[in-house]
């Protein structure tokens, strides 16, 4: 189900079962499907679309967008972040 929200979705981050909404969306089928997608097609065209955005385009439940949209902004933020490791 899609829903409006109006708190910003990063406070899911905190809660104590998003370890467990993580297992669980990891283990949809479509789910590596669904986050290419995102993140080759969606993101380029929309950088700043929502997981509800997401919902409603892709039909997909909230949680998932919620993480994917968490784990690909992650993983493009560690990518262009410089290294600390300079010797």
């Amino acid at each position: 189900m899609c829903r409006r929200m109006s708190v910003k979705w990063e406070r899911y981050l905190e809660d104590p079962l998003w370890p467990v909404l993580v297992e669980v969306v990891r283990s949809l089928t479509m789910y590596k499907f669904h986050k290419r997608y995102i993140s080759n097609v969606l993101l380029n065209e929309s950088p700043d679309i929502t997981p509800s955005d997401l919902c409603t385009r892709l039909r997909i439940p909230f949680g998932e967008a919620v993480v994917i949209l968490h784990e690909i902004r992650s993983e493009r933020k560690a990518s262009t972040e410089p290294s600390t490791n300079n010797k």
